[in-house]
């Protein structure tokens, strides 16, 4: 008898760990240095942990070896309600907050208590591709709405507003976003909040990169901007404290609560089935939320991760039928191929053959769910001369591929 993986995978994809790595991984195994620009992990690339996150948690193994409440240990949780009220959003409690694997275990929860068959949920077109593989796995429908690479890749509210109907149930805001390091200005994220308002959407935001940010932009919480919405709030340490391994992310109920009453039910139903978020990495929220944040160093003009930003986002536009878009936060620049410079019929090929010939491992554009095969997302977080390097072989590798 042979047995086949469940129909309910059926169109459901994650490309940022797709296909394309298990030959990154076959070359490697082989002897090959594999530069690897896919997945968003800092401790690959030098930059570890806050040294008093680590010793929180070594200090409190001695009692992380049971289970907690399924929500969360109430230090961590509490720290998280604070960081928020500090931040102006209404009515947060302790147990409005829930602990989880990392966010992406908590936006998995969030949709599949939530989303029943045939129900859809807008997600941004370029996305990050959990939110539409969570969608489609809990037999909802993704239906992506247009971020507008001509106006700095903000959501397009007109195409949002036409794919509205009567099976929407929620609105996914990346902010600041990830593939294409946007950070939507105040304007832009009170139109969305108008338009949950209207039709009565719950909002779902992906803040994971809230404290990543460039040029002085300023981050809007989007929760703060409505108290009269329901939002849920994914964030987490793994990106702006450099502890990705540790899964440890957080989910934060805010609005009218009572009008969600029922659907909270399942999601704290959800969080027991699982039993209980781990425990030691609990131990890391209320030392990283309390302490020094570490990361604004960073992100200064002088810091490493902007001196990356601005050499990625230079070194792209310097290649011929290559633009790029400035991140203004997160860890990434999303590229245009200029279709009549470079005719790519099939991005995932693309990809594919960069790697086998360069050795070098990207995510091509249709793997966040944008529409066509003219766009690439590399990191910015190899040290600025390895990154400088890398791309110059990409543009190498560009001047003589066709398909």
């Amino acid at each position: 008898m042979e047995f086949r993986q469940s129909g309910k995978l059926a169109g459901v994809c994650y490309e940022i760990r797709g296909p394309v790595i298990e030959q990154a991984n076959a070359l490697e195994e082989a002897g090959h240095s594999v530069l690897r620009l896919n997945t968003g992990n800092p401790a690959a690339f030098g930059f570890e942990a806050p040294e008093e996150i680590v010793q929180d948690i070594i200090r409190n193994l001695p009692r992380a070896h049971g289970y907690s409440d399924s929500r969360g240990i109430l230090p961590a949780r509490r720290a998280v309600a604070q960081y928020y009220q500090q931040r102006g959003v209404a009515g947060v409690e302790v147990d409005d907050v829930y602990l989880g694997n990392g966010a992406s275990e908590l936006i998995s929860m969030a949709v599949t208590a939530l989303v029943d068959d045939g129900d859809e949920v807008l997600v941004p077109a370029p996305d990050f591709p959990l939110w539409t593989a969570v969608t489609t796995l809990a037999g909802g429908r993704a239906v992506h709405y247009l971020c507008d690479e001509g106006a700095d890749w903000f959501p397009d509210l007109d195409d949002m507003a036409s794919k509205i109907t009567d099976r929407t149930k929620a609105i996914v805001v990346i902010n600041p976003n990830n593939p294409t390091g946007a950070v939507y200005p105040r304007e832009i994220l009170e139109g969305i909040l108008d338009l949950a308002r209207r039709h009565q959407l719950m909002v779902l935001a992906d803040e994971i990169y809230d404290k990543i940010l460039y040029d002085g932009v300023e981050h809007h919480c989007l929760a703060a901007l409505a108290p009269d919405v329901v939002v849920l709030t994914f964030n987490g340490l793994s990106k702006s404290y450099r502890v990705a391994g540790f899964r440890s992310g957080w989910l934060v109920v805010s609005g009218p609560k009572h009008h969600a009453r029922d659907y909270l039910e399942g999601l704290t139903m959800l969080a027991g089935m699982r039993l209980c978020p781990n425990v030691p990495a609990q131990y890391a929220v209320q030392a990283a939320l309390g302490g020094r944040q570490s990361i604004e160093d960073l992100v200064l003009p002088t810091g490493r991760l902007a001196e990356q930003r601005d050499v990625a986002y230079r070194a792209l536009n310097e290649i011929p039928g290559v633009s790029c878009v400035k991140p203004k936060g997160a860890l990434y620049a999303f590229a245009r191929l200029d279709p009549a410079v470079h005719r790519i019929e099939d991005d995932e090929r693309f990809v594919l053959d960069l790697l086998l010939r360069e050795k070098i491992h990207i995510v091509q554009g249709t793997g966040f769910n944008w529409p066509r095969p003219d766009h690439f997302r590399i990191l910015t977080l190899p040290r600025a001369d390895d990154l400088e390097v890398a791309i110059s072989r990409i543009g190498r590798f560009l001047a003589g591929y066709r398909q």
